[in-house]
């Protein structure tokens, strides 16, 4: 399976750090993020990855080269002068002809520990064009902004400040798409948000969801950086080789 990185954001809110480092470069423990992030998706079934790159996107490519370091194949494509969107990111990898049929999207600064293989089955036994991964956050680590029930979102909420209080998970920062949404619902040469995208699949009956038990971790904030070095001392990566049957991926 093939998984687009999204990594050309600004990185505001770890300034002045991504003044000169990209967010998926921040060290953790003096080593890249993007280390972690790859080392995991190869060992969780992942064969390929394609980076959306913008600001200092060719620090990313100077580190991560031909991903051959973690034995699997990666390319870029470049946002042009203005900043795309997430939505606008994935069309430009769709307009290079990168794009496989069916791909999972992910941020390049969320770490999230689950076998990925697990919601690539899932979307590939239902019918429906996209399927986000989501947990039962509860307002734990970040608003809820996802109504999810029997294997779907029912309503995704681009608007985190006016979410209602039933919306009890949240996006997980992982999702599986066909490339032809891509094509049939994200414009060429404009900018777009796939937060816009979602929202608009989920009041179609068009998103299916996945519900994950181990929660998320991300490097774009200051907390969320500490906490993640936190899981990555309690889970060196020497202990990794073992976690390609790691499972806590449940269909609900």
């Amino acid at each position: 399976m093939q998984c687009v990185i999204l990594a050309g954001g600004l990185g505001t809110r770890m300034r002045p750090l991504t003044t000169t480092v990209p967010k998926t470069l921040i060290p953790v423990a003096d080593t890249p993020f993007a280390y972690y992030q790859l080392r995991w998706l190869v060992a969780h079934g992942i064969t390929s990855v394609v980076y959306s790159i913008a600001v200092l996107g060719d620090m990313i490519r100077d580190y991560v080269g031909d991903g051959s370091r973690w034995g699997l194949p990666v390319s870029y494509v470049e946002d042009g002068p203005e900043l795309a969107g997430t939505g606008g990111a994935l069309r430009l990898v769709y307009d290079a002809g990168l794009l496989h049929d069916r791909f999972l999207v992910l941020y390049g600064d969320s770490f999230l520990p689950f076998d990925f293989n697990e919601l690539v089955h899932g979307f590939e036994s239902q019918s429906r064009p996209a399927m986000m991964a989501v947990y039962r956050n509860q307002g734990r680590f970040d608003t809820g902004n996802v109504r999810f029930a029997n294997g779907v979102v029912s309503l995704y909420s681009k608007n985190k400040a006016g979410a209602s209080p039933d919306l009890h998970y949240i996006d997980y920062g992982v999702s599986a798409l066909k490339a032809s949404l891509v094509a049939d619902r994200i414009p060429a040469a404009e900018k777009n948000d796939l937060a816009d995208i979602y929202h608009r699949l989920s009041l179609e009956d068009n998103l299916a969801g996945w519900e994950v038990s181990e929660r998320f971790y991300e490097v774009g904030s200051p907390s969320g950086l500490r906490d993640f070095e936190g899981w990555v001392a309690e889970h060196p990566v020497s202990t990794w080789a073992e976690a390609s049957s790691y499972s806590t991926a449940t269909a609900s």
